[in-house]
């Protein structure tokens, strides 16, 4: 892993193994997560199921940071830049979240939200100037590639492809985003776009607060209005829950949001935003997998050549450092060895001009 993912004290990693895992853990949480919430959905509704995710998941986040002795917010600055985050990063991301999901499938609503770190890439550059080099925008490329593969109708992409030269491309593009409203996959967009913003803006907060006590701040913040519009537009929220619905819920306020929140916005508040945010291409990954392994959600041969894509695309993006400097490091030993060979050979270069007597005629 790229070693600006780890701004944690030495500490906090006990173990080699540790780190990674932690790193990786999100995304395995928000992944999974979907498939929970999209097993519920049938027995609740999307603003309810938002706001549950958040408000307990703000409380145990904030319970857990005055455990490690976490400092509480302190002025109007950083309030009001919690407040921001929480309406960007909580209402709107988990209400777009929510409401898409009720609309398509847990697989491929995490395809479509996890569409973000290209956004979190160009922002990075554009406010902070995190370098993203040839690797790490052909990462993206491929990244943006495969989830295109994962999310897309597989029908529009054959069209596409046997056309070549999309003679009708107008009617094609229509149909798509017929498609892409009627499935509710422009609602995962759009929280796409708020978590990219979210990400960003804990660059901005941590620099006011404490990035631990600020996430539970915002989830508390953000799922409030979620409750209030539950209340005024929603009816039967817990009517049809069971057990085992609020289990699920259990688990992706838990996990999927106390933990998983916790631990991506300390990494965000002083890592590296792109190589970081790329991690989020493994999220869709994880809910696909479990996604068919609980919902029946199968994978088609071209969405498993996307997942194959993401996961080139994840690898470019946080080596790309390496990869560039090992590249170099050919490159240069290959002009050395033949500025080397040119040398060597210029004896025999001057031997070769030597002129022989001429061959009587």
């Amino acid at each position: 892993m790229n070693s600006k993912l780890t701004p944690a004290p030495q500490g906090l990693f006990p173990g080699g193994m540790a780190a990674p895992l932690l790193l990786i853990a999100p995304f395995f949480f928000w992944g999974t997560a979907m498939v929970a919430m999209k097993g519920v959905i049938p027995n609740t509704t999307p603003l309810f199921m938002a706001g549950v995710r958040l408000v307990p998941a703000g409380v145990l986040v904030l319970g857990a940071g005055m455990l490690m002795g976490r400092p509480q917010p302190k002025g109007w600055t950083a309030w009001l830049w919690i407040l921001l985050f929480a309406i960007v990063d909580g209402a709107l991301f988990q209400g777009f979240l929510a409401e898409g999901l009720a609309r398509t499938g847990a697989g491929l609503g995490s395809v479509m939200i996890d569409s973000q770190p290209l956004a979190v890439a160009l922002l990075a550059l554009w406010l902070f100037g995190e370098r993203i080099g040839l690797w790490g925008w052909l990462g993206l490329l491929l990244g943006v590639i495969g989830i295109s593969l994962l999310g897309l109708p597989e029908d529009w992409l054959m069209g596409v492809w046997q056309q070549r030269s999309l003679p009708n491309g107008l009617q094609l593009g229509a149909n798509l985003m017929h498609d892409l409203f009627q499935n509710g996959q422009w609602l995962m967009l759009l929280a796409a776009l708020s978590m990219a913003v979210g990400t960003v803006l804990m660059r901005y907060v941590s620099r006011h607060a404490d990035p631990i006590t600020a996430t539970g701040w915002h989830m508390i913040l953000g799922g409030l209005p979620l409750f209030a519009l539950s209340s005024g537009f929603e009816a039967d929220q817990w009517t049809y829950l069971d057990w085992s619905s609020w289990l699920a819920m259990g688990y992706a306020t838990v996990f999927g949001s106390a933990i998983a929140y916790g631990l991506f916005f300390y990494f965000a508040s002083s890592g590296s935003l792109t190589s970081l945010s790329s991690l989020t291409f493994l999220t869709p990954i994880f809910a696909l997998l479990f996604g068919n392994l609980f919902l029946s959600e199968l994978l088609s041969p071209l969405q498993w050549f996307g997942v194959s894509l993401t996961l080139v695309s994840i690898y470019f993006i946080n080596q790309r450092d390496r990869l560039s400097a090992r590249f170099s490091r050919v490159s240069t030993a290959s002009m050395d060895v033949a500025a080397l060979s040119e040398t060597e050979t210029l004896p025999l270069g001057e031997l070769a001009t030597v002129t022989m007597p001429a061959e009587p005629e």
